[in-house]
């Protein structure tokens, strides 16, 4: 028995498009399920605009109200649907009679080598296709040769589970090679050997990059905003902790400025922290600000009471409201180099979308990426992915002065945070 499987997940249109879309799923309730699907809603491009989430630890009724951003994204909604759909627990009566995690063998690492004459915003262009096509890159190595070629190496894995298919692999070649034209001179896609070990290897950065990178600390200068009172806006985030109004849950009350990917970072918090989040309420951004409400218990079903663990708990929330990505540029030897990292879930999954958007953030500047890769940076407290571009000079951002490095990073920044 079970409720029908096309009722997991309902998706419905409004009567105007700048209405919202209604995302409901109604399914079996798993650890992280929350943060499972957000983040596959910020993989579409999609900005959620006010939710819902109810639990009982077996079953959850979830909403979300989304919209594109930019709102002329084109979203294939049943490709979406069908995404959700796979990251919910099995509605049979037989998950109910087997509840032991069974844990899924890791997606098979495809290589695709694009060989192209290089130009402006190449390497976004690429970036985009794949997004399109829905396949997700886990590493990449971009290398720009002296008689201007570039050969793209891209380690990426298929979220429809189809690169086995021959029909899958002909029709992304095929599909890079239309919309890149006379600049695409080869384009091949095969099963990733050996070479994928080495480029899933973590980075070294020199210490004064990397405490510059991963400090907690929210500087002034590091904050993209125009004036000081914006400033001070977004160096403003509250945590309110009560466990007087619920017998059975911690209340956390939450505000902070808006920005891209926030339900996603607060959600994947709690999920990498063990809590569980029982009833859930995301209202409506008024005045760039966001209000979050959350019932929560630890996995075991009680109150988090322990003074430390809320200050813990409340501290890592601040972090990733404040801080959720990191960009910084600076000198390699004798390049310029951006770095961008954004923290790994435990699970081992990045961020979804950063190297697009760090990619058109550039190509809207009119800088040239020389050479491209990402990477993975322990700290003390928890696994970054790293990416790191290697910029080429520019007429209009000489990239040795420190505005124009100041410019990038603004860019960057508001580009990756939605402002």
């Amino acid at each position: 028995m079970g409720i029908a499987w096309d009722d997991v997940v309902l998706i419905e249109h409004r009567g105007k498009s700048d209405e919202p879309t209604s995302i409901t799923v109604n399914c079996p309730d798993k650890a992280g399920l929350g943060c499972d699907l957000c983040r596959i809603v910020l993989e579409f491009g999609l900005y959620v605009t006010r939710g819902d989430f109810a639990t009982d630890g077996k079953w959850c009724y979830i909403v979300l109200w989304v919209v594109p951003r930019p709102s002329s994204l084109k979203v294939d909604w049943g490709s979406l649907k069908n995404r959700l759909m796979s990251t919910c627990p099995s509605c049979m009566i037989s998950f109910y009679l087997n509840q032991q995690s069974t844990a899924s063998a890791p997606p098979s690492v495809y290589l695709l080598k694009v060989f192209c004459l290089d130009r402006k915003g190449l390497l976004h262009d690429v970036t985009k296709i794949l997004c399109e096509l829905e396949l997700t890159i886990q590493r990449v190595k971009v290398m720009t040769t002296p008689d201007d070629k570039v050969l793209d190496l891209f380690f990426i894995t298929d979220c429809m589970d189809l690169l086995h298919t021959k029909q899958r692999r002909d029709e992304t070649c095929e599909h890079l090679s239309n919309v890149l034209g006379e600049y695409c001179i080869s384009c091949e896609l095969q099963l990733s050997g050996p070479e994928c070990e080495v480029q899933q290897g973590f980075t070294s950065l020199p210490q004064e990059v990397a405490e510059e990178l991963f400090s907690c600390e929210l500087s002034k200068e590091a904050v993209p905003m125009s004036s000081a009172s914006d400033t001070a806006k977004l160096m403003k985030a509250t945590i309110t902790v009560d466990n007087l109004l619920s017998p059975v849950h911690t209340l956390l009350q939450i505000q902070c400025v808006d920005q891209k990917g926030l339900i996603y970072d607060i959600l994947r918090t709690s999920k990498d922290c063990d809590i569980r989040i029982a009833f859930g309420r995301i209202q409506s951004t008024a005045k760039g600000y966001r209000t979050i409400d959350l019932f929560i218990q630890t996995t075991d079903g009680k109150k988090i009471i322990d003074d430390e663990n809320i200050k813990s708990l409340s501290s890592r929330l601040k972090e990733e409201m404040l801080h959720p990505l990191r960009v910084t540029v600076g000198s390699r030897g004798p390049d310029t180099e951006l770095l961008v990292a954004n923290p790994v879930e435990l699970s081992g999954k990045g961020r979804p979308r950063v190297f697009y958007d760090v990619t058109i953030a550039l190509k809207e500047l009119g800088i040239c990426i020389f050479s491209a890769e990402i990477a993975r940076h322990s700290t003390a407290e928890r696994q970054w992915e790293v990416y790191r571009f290697r910029l080429d000079e520019s007429p209009k951002y000489p990239l040795a002065s420190k505005k124009a490095r100041t410019d990038i990073v603004d860019k960057v920044k508001k580009t990756l945070m939605g402002w």
